[in-house]
């Protein structure tokens, strides 16, 4: 069958009602299937590795494992899988970490529904999307491969640096990922050795201007 005669979408937003919204959208196309909704990063892994998804839609800023992390490992599990980041970030920090992630689209949420549409279509067709409302030469600069990185942090370390910033301990964070303590305490320095910053206020500025994490959580 042909994928633009039936597309299975998952869609990932840590708002409920954000996520019916969508849903509302989508299905009024009676090509466009909602196969699986998840609330978080780590749920969105869960579903994706055990359905198969045309596209799968999610929010870039969530809390826990934002939307940038959970796409590098969804790609990682299924490069088929066609990612459409959501956001209300136009800032190249987002936009640069979602596709380096192996996204294929970019939205803004103040898009319009005939967009988001468009964009399901697009990259079903293997063609990446940015928002309009976003610099169209920007995905040229992305294939330059600049990064505004100081230094590069491994998956694991950004899921840790994200949880620190969002205020949780060590011993938090250890029974988040299944990690001991001290486990998280050697990522934390590592972290802080690499990016040459040592108080948890410098780490958090660090990962909002990184899109690791966001204010508006």
């Amino acid at each position: 069958m042909n994928k633009l005669n039936k597309i299975n979408i998952v869609l990932v937003d840590d708002h409920k009602l954000l996520r019916d919204g969508l849903k509302n959208i989508i299905e009024q196309k009676s090509n466009l299937h909602i196969i699986g909704e998840a609330s978080d990063g780590r749920e969105a892994i869960k579903i994706c590795s055990k359905l198969t998804p045309d596209v799968l839609i999610i929010d870039v800023a969530m809390p826990g494992l934002n939307g940038i992390q959970a796409t590098e490992q969804i790609h990682k599990i299924n490069p088929d899988i066609k990612i459409i980041g959501l956001s209300m970030h136009s800032s190249k920090p987002f936009i640069q970490g979602m596709f380096k992630a192996g996204a294929f689209g970019y939205l803004l949420k103040d898009g319009d529904s005939d967009e988001l549409i468009t964009a399901i279509i697009s990259v079903v067709q293997n063609k990446k999307y940015l928002s309009k409302e976003i610099n169209q030469d920007f995905l040229s600069l992305l294939k330059k491969g600049e990064s505004l990185e100081k230094a590069k942090l491994t998956t694991r370390e950004k899921e840790v640096l994200q949880l620190i910033s969002e205020g949780n301990s060590s011993k938090e964070i250890g029974d988040i990922l299944f990690l001991s303590s001290k486990t998280v305490d050697v990522h934390r320095n590592n972290i802080m050795k690499k990016i040459d910053l040592y108080t948890i206020s410098e780490l958090t500025k660090y990962a909002i201007q990184q899109g690791i994490t966001s204010l508006d959580l």
